[in-house]
């Protein structure tokens, strides 16, 4: 970090101002004056030590960047910042042959919601060639691209966020142009909000609840000898979900927050509830008896949805707990607050 210190002209006289002038490009110290009864201005750069010694010993002994100059005045030294400011633009990366979501996150080091985030309408498995929007390296938040007639007032509102936070973080100066990506900054330890302006996920932001607090798990996600489910991925029997044992009408809570997208029966899973969460994920709620929700409506993590049935393809009562990442099945588990 630099150093601006403002000194009065007779302090200075007594420094050697030639020399200084001559070394001022080794020691980063620059020196302008406009009269001799005005101040001198002295920029230092990157030596602290240089600073101090201008400051004289008895500054340096008493430890603080302020000397007291023999006509009573206090300087004290305006912080200027000498490194250039983080780059805040999303990022485009192009998929090459062999990349997958799980090993694009780990090559960038970011979590894998945050693609999924970033590019709703993902599909999987990845082309090569396709172009993914990324955010700002070491910033938490989603990159989301402007369309025509979209306003700040209406990206905020969409997203459950302040304005000013997306004016702040991409620095807008005028009106938003169609095609253009902006960055909306979260607070990690929160997680994203709901349209409504509410936390998504108050309990467990990124992670996935239980959907019935200390419900057993009778039957995890993966290849099965179990022959009622369907092939799958080259299996004969491939269970595409979690399977939770729970009586006749217990509540069903959202394991994330997000908007409900599908409510109605779907074939094998009967009675079922649809929600996209927050970062372009989709959880699938089967063989419901009841449900307490319905489209477009947001869920905060936690919240009832439904409640335990027997619906669709299904041997007794239970939950069907499935997620959907680009529309293929993927394993949901760890589910916090569920027993093996």
């Amino acid at each position: 970090m630099g150093f601006r210190f403002d000194l009065l002209a007779p302090a200075l006289i007594g420094l050697g101002l030639a020399k200084l002038g001559r070394e001022n490009e080794s020691l980063g110290v620059g020196i302008e004056s406009r009269s001799l009864c005005d101040p001198w201005r002295v920029a230092v750069g990157g030596r602290r030590d240089l600073g101090l010694r201008l400051l004289g010993s008895a500054g340096a002994a008493r430890g603080r960047d302020a000397w007291d100059g023999r006509d009573s005045s206090i300087i004290k030294p305006v912080y200027i910042p000498t490194a250039a400011l983080p780059n805040r633009a999303p990022l485009i990366y192009t998929v090459a042959a062999g990349d997958t979501l799980e090993s694009i996150a780990k090559d960038l080091k970011i979590p894998f919601r945050e693609i999924t985030w970033s590019n709703p309408g993902l599909r999987l498995p990845l082309k090569t060639g396709q172009v993914l929007r990324i955010p700002p390296v070491g910033v938490s938040g989603f990159v989301v691209v402007v369309r025509k007639g979209d306003t700040l007032a209406s990206l905020a509102s969409a997203h459950g966020v302040d304005p000013m936070a997306i004016v702040d973080f991409n620095r807008i100066r005028g009106q938003l142009t169609p095609g253009a990506m902006l960055v909306v900054p979260v607070d990690p330890a929160l997680g994203p909000n709901l349209s409504n302006g509410v936390i998504a996920d108050p309990m467990a932001p990124a992670r996935f609840m239980c959907p019935i607090p200390g419900a057993q798990i009778i039957q995890k996600f993966g290849p099965t000898s179990f022959a009622v489910e369907p092939s799958y991925d080259g299996y004969l029997h491939f269970h595409t979900g979690v399977d939770l044992l729970a009586g006749y009408g217990t509540p069903i809570d959202a394991a994330a927050g997000g908007r409900v997208t599908a409510v109605g029966f779907a074939g094998d899973y009967g009675l079922r509830v649809e929600i996209t969460d927050s970062y372009g994920l989709v959880e699938v709620y089967a063989h419901m008896s009841a449900v307490e929700t319905a489209v477009g409506v947001p869920v905060q993590q936690g919240s009832e949805i439904g409640q335990v049935g027997s619906t669709g393809l299904s041997v007794g009562s239970h939950l069907h707990l499935q997620l959907e990442i680009g529309g293929v099945p993927a394993d949901p588990l760890p589910l916090i607050g569920c027993s093996a």
